[in-house]
């Protein structure tokens, strides 16, 4: 394991390139506006062109503007001379947040109501369903 992280055996080129992407990603985001930079990731690099990944268009377009001086950008670290320009995609890289719960409160009362109409209830799929809707009620104890 550590021959391959350090970048020999098999994955060391794989390696060398995730750190070089790495590195790209944070002279970037170190040299652009804060409120940009967070927006933006690196991809990937192929034939001479380095992959700009943004979470929506807004932040794409403005990167768009931007070309010259990323690309000048680039050019100042070592392993970077050779990037011509950029590929633009927007892609959603973080997931998405999760709704926020909304909690309801069952009065007791409602829940006596609905114990009682399970116990007169045949079908056991309904009674259970209506006695685990009961059960969250808030009880006094």
């Amino acid at each position: 394991m550590t021959r391959l992280l350090q970048g020999h055996g098999e994955l060391g080129s794989l390696m060398r390139m995730a750190r070089l992407i790495e590195r790209a990603q944070q002279h970037l985001r170190d040299h652009l506006p804060e409120e940009v930079g967070e927006h933006l990731h690196v991809g990937g690099y192929q034939g001479g062109r380095l992959t700009l990944i943004t979470d929506s268009a807004v932040w794409l377009t403005r990167l768009r503007y931007e070309q010259r001086r990323l690309l000048d950008l680039l050019h100042q670290l070592p392993g970077f001379e050779a990037v011509t320009g950029f590929h633009f995609k927007v892609r959603p890289v973080r997931p998405a947040k999760a709704p926020v719960r909304q909690v309801c409160e069952l009065p007791a009362s409602a829940a006596d109501e609905l114990s009682s109409c399970a116990a007169d209830v045949d079908d056991p799929r309904l009674k259970r369903a209506l006695e685990r809707l009961a059960s969250h009620a808030e009880r006094e104890s």
